[in-house]
């Protein structure tokens, strides 16, 4: 009984040292990501993610146009059509730099939740882009660039909603995947006993 304990306090300090490395090699600015979901009422979506550095960024963060941001990391998103297939994917946001002109985007990072008006996707008036726009908690419309002195197409909409959720972190992950080998090697073992 001893030896599993010892088994599971050196696997576990193994763990965490080698998370607590990997989050530090990956995340020296503590950079935070989140994922948001969007579903229109005649079942188109968008899903994406967007990061920022949690230790500088103010409560709320507004963003908008094209060229430096003045918090988000990265942005981006990809459309999907009733029957899930993928429609396009944009990197609204890389590197801390906007490429969209219509870019608009608020965030309130201690609710951690979208308002206000929100355009992103493309924005560089490419015919064929797909982009994401409206008022957060109003309605929001996924969209289609046809051409220039043409009205867009608008493929869905909603009533404004919009859900985000928090990226599980590297070294939680990997305490999981830690404890799920340890299990694993447990029945191994306990299966070589029985035989």
């Amino acid at each position: 009984m001893k030896n599993i304990f010892s088994q599971i306090a050196a696997i576990a300090a193994t763990s965490a040292a080698f998370s607590v490395a990997v989050a530090t090699a990956n995340n020296p600015a503590q950079a935070i990501e989140l994922n948001f979901n969007w579903q229109g009422d005649a079942g188109y979506s968008a899903i994406g993610s967007f990061s920022y550095d949690e230790t500088t960024a103010p409560t709320i963060i507004s963003e908008a146009g094209p060229g430096a941001t003045n918090f988000l990391q990265s942005l981006n998103v990809s459309f999907l059509n009733p029957s899930k297939n993928l429609l396009g994917t944009y990197n609204t946001v890389t590197g801390g730099v906007s490429e969209s002109d219509f870019f608009k985007f608020n965030f309130d990072t201690s609710t951690q939740t979208l308002f206000g008006p929100f355009d992103i996707a493309g924005g560089k008036a490419v015919i064929g882009e797909y982009f994401l726009q409206g008022t957060v908690g109003d309605s929001l419309f996924l969209r289609q660039y046809i051409g220039q002195d043409k009205p867009d197409i608008t493929l869905d909409q909603n009533s404004g909603s919009i859900q985000v959720s928090k990226v599980p972190e590297p070294a939680s992950m990997l305490g999981l995947l830690a404890f799920a080998a340890l299990g694993l090697g447990s029945s191994v073992k306990k299966k070589q006993a029985s035989c």
